[in-house]
């Protein structure tokens, strides 16, 4: 049986090698997983808006949404097609 020695080189570079790895696996999972309904602090948080904005956006009929209870939903459809929409060419 062939004994084979790791160097401390051989090991960081499988280090690399891996985290490349679990990054690219990463990024595939967050681009599949795009939520079909968001909260309000999410849709706050993915538009960089503030409360007072998407209140305006609500009441003005720009983002539809919908109440269940006391939580607002919006469709992440329909904020993709205002964003198409309101998009200066």
């Amino acid at each position: 049986m062939a004994t084979e020695i790791i160097t401390t080189d051989d090991l960081r570079e499988f280090k690399i090698e891996l985290l490349a790895d679990i990054e690219k696996l990463l990024q595939q999972k967050t681009a599949n997983q795009t939520k079909k309904w968001l909260k309000s602090y999410e849709v706050k948080e993915l538009l960089n808006i503030s409360p007072g904005t998407l209140q305006h956006l609500r009441v003005s009929g720009t983002l539809p949404y919908t109440r269940i209870g006391g939580t607002i939903y919006y469709d992440n459809n329909d904020i993709q097609k205002m964003l198409a929409d309101n998009k200066i060419q």
